[in-house]
């Protein structure tokens, strides 16, 4: 396999948080309440920043909000979500970042514990082949609004990596070569398990961290 450039999404790639956002997207539709959800949203969304909410609660209830509709609902939505909120928050700089690693070569992976559901046209739109998030639970048709398997977050990303290393033949030891880019605290346990740890515009932990241990820090003008 080629070189791995693994890139987070949500304040790497994207000039905010996409579960956050949706949110608001929802809200500003009139399909969620805003005077219920918006203080839910906004200590969940702190909650996420210190590193102080367990992944479960953090994916759980993000994917709460997809409940009771079908996948194909929840596109023509997704695509309106996509083109109005996701795509202008992706600056050039990011967008110049995922091409110099598609011009090395190397495999694109977008790595993020944000749900399939919201994050699928993203890669799409980034032209990233290999997406790697938090699963959704679909039955008899219909989001149940919980998560299915590993959560993709924490040292879920780097379970979920392993699996899908083994499912594409490859070694995990592959890994040493790789290049990982992310923003948060949070993805501390897959920057440690790369050989090339990058970290973009940090939250205030994960600055102090790389600073202690050298890691590059890098910033995207937005």
């Amino acid at each position: 396999m080629p070189k791995l450039a693994l890139f987070d999404l949500d304040h790497t790639l994207l000039t905010g948080d996409s579960d956050v956002l949706w949110c608001e997207f929802l809200m500003d539709r009139g399909v969620l309440d805003r005077a219920a959800f918006q203080p839910r949203n906004d200590a969940m969304a702190q909650r996420y920043r210190e590193g102080s909410v367990s992944a479960e609660a953090f994916c759980d209830f993000y994917v709460s909000t997809l409940a009771g509709r079908s996948l194909a609902d929840w596109r023509v939505v997704c695509e309106d979500f996509l083109r109005e909120v996701v795509a202008p928050r992706i600056p050039p700089s990011a967008r110049e970042l995922v091409e110099a690693h598609r011009g090395l070569g190397h495999r694109l992976v977008m790595t993020t514990a944000t749900n399939r559901v919201l994050t699928e046209l993203t890669a799409r739109h980034l032209r990233i082949d290999t997406l790697l998030a938090t699963e959704v639970e679909v039955v008899d048709g219909r989001c149940t609004g919980r998560t299915r398997g590993v959560l993709n977050m924490r040292e879920g990303k780097v379970a979920r990596l392993h699996s899908w290393l083994h499912e594409q033949g490859v070694a995990a030891d592959a890994l040493r070569e790789a290049v990982f880019y992310s923003d948060s605290i949070n993805d501390l346990p897959l920057l440690q398990a790369v050989g090339e740890p990058i970290v973009v515009d940090p939250d205030a932990r994960l600055r102090a961290h790389a600073a202690a241990v050298g890691w590059p820090m890098v910033e995207l003008p937005r």
